[in-house]
């Protein structure tokens, strides 16, 4: 359920993996060229898609009897996504989330944003994590992922639909810090984007890496996460890959940001969703009512939301107090 880099390249995943995929897209440009040309021209120029791969404009069509329904909207429109398409589920199947961030207005993770407007149990909902780049994906390069749900059969069943022999899928059961990860990772991406922005080097961008993995571990382990899972894919797996590459919409705008763009022209820059950016606000809100100290995050906020000049922000996170490093 959805049209864009992610879903697209995600459909290929599972076309490659032997399964009939129908992707559902609004854009009835979108939709035409899946269909008449095997292509999404739009978001990856020039690749040939899968004939296991159709489209159609119609959530009901898309949902008629399916029993693994991936979301790949931007985080704050699923909720209204959901209600539209509630209707159409099958009162079996396992719902799986592409989406990397947090509901703004209800500061909901995305499963739970699933199972509150669907009224499933957990066992029946599954995310996706780890350094899965669309731009890379959609050509076969090889990549791993974290799959976790609370039902390990339900992450296991989910793992093997996405196999293939250019991605493997791990799986867990720890569903919190999977999804903590990805949202705070584009976080520290932006950041890290605002340095390169700066014309800052590789020192820089490893210490904002390093301290932004500890952020988000201590808001994990917080909130009921494993610290293994932050050690893995979906969280330094995903944080380097996300934080590093020209191709991360997260990184780029921050770039843009650090260069001294406005947030609409980085945003422009960006050519898409910056999760990071929407998820600041949710997720000092929730880092604030465990009492966690998250500054990257903060400084972030600062040129996000205050429009504060990125050399002052930087400036600012090398000006926090000296303590054990893992406190």
């Amino acid at each position: 359920m959805g049209g864009g880099a992610w879903a697209t390249a995600c459909a290929q995943v599972l076309a490659d993996a032997g399964n009939n995929v129908v992707l559902w897209a609004r854009n009835e440009a979108v939709v035409n060229d899946i269909n008449e040309n095997r292509k999404n021209s739009k978001f990856h120029p020039g690749v040939k898609l899968s004939s296991r791969v159709s489209a159609t404009t119609s959530a009901q069509v898309a949902l008629d009897k399916k029993e693994l329904v991936f979301f790949a909207v931007p985080a704050q429109s699923l909720r209204e996504n959901l209600e539209d398409w509630q209707d159409f589920v099958s009162p079996t199947a396992v719902f799986v989330s592409l989406i990397k961030g947090i509901e703004n207005s209800t500061k909901m993770r995305i499963s739970e944003v699933i199972i509150d407007v669907l009224n499933c149990s957990e066992n029946r909902v599954a995310v996706v994590s780890g350094p899965n780049l669309a731009g890379e994906i959609i050509h076969r390069q090889p990549t791993a992922t974290t799959i976790a749900s609370a039902d390990e059969d339900v992450a296991a069943d989910v793992a093997n639909a996405l196999a293939t022999n250019y991605f493997r899928a791990f799986w867990t059961t720890d569903v919190i810090g999977t999804e903590l990860a990805g949202s705070v990772k584009n976080i520290v991406a932006i950041a890290n984007g605002i340095a390169v922005g700066l014309g800052l080097g590789e020192n820089t961008q490893s210490a904002l890496i390093t301290r932004g993995l500890a952020e988000m571990t201590r808001l994990g382990v917080a909130l009921g996460a494993k610290t293994e899972t932050f050690l893995g894919l979906a969280g330094i797996g995903d944080l380097i890959a996300t934080s590093q590459s020209p191709l991360s919409r997260n990184r780029t705008f921050g770039e843009a940001l650090g260069q001294g763009k406005t947030i609409e022209d980085a945003q422009l820059k960006a050519h898409g969703t910056v999760e990071g950016a929407k998820s600041l606000a949710p997720l000092l809100a929730i880092a604030a009512k465990y009492e966690l100290d998250m500054p990257i995050a903060a400084q972030v906020l600062r040129v996000i939301r205050d429009g504060d000049d990125a050399h002052d922000v930087m400036a600012a996170l090398l000006d926090q107090p000296i303590t054990a490093e893992n406190e």
